[in-house]
């Protein structure tokens, strides 16, 4: 192969690894949330590159399929996770 090639295929390697290496270290804190909202309870699972990101994207996901609408949904965002748990 020529030269040009092999840096393209180099270049290209490298990048893909760095973008392996980034998505791994996202997932570094997984929790457990339940929200109860309106008499019915979710529990999500999610990850994130903090604990603090984690709970808020297993929130929002819980929310997301409890409320129905704006202002259900900002009303569940707002409320207490009545079960929170880190996984390993």
């Amino acid at each position: 192969m020529k030269k040009p090639v092999m840096v393209g295929i180099a270049i290209v390697a490298v990048i893909l690894g760095i973008m392996v290496y980034s998505m791994m270290s996202l997932t570094s804190n997984r929790v457990e949330v339940c929200i109860q909202f309106k008499g019915t309870t979710t529990c999500k699972i999610a990850s994130g590159a903090t604990q603090e990101d984690a709970v808020r994207t297993a929130t929002g996901n819980a929310c997301g399929e409890l409320a129905g609408g704006v202002t259900d949904t900002m009303a569940c965002l707002r409320s207490e996770p009545t079960k929170l748990n880190v996984l390993k």
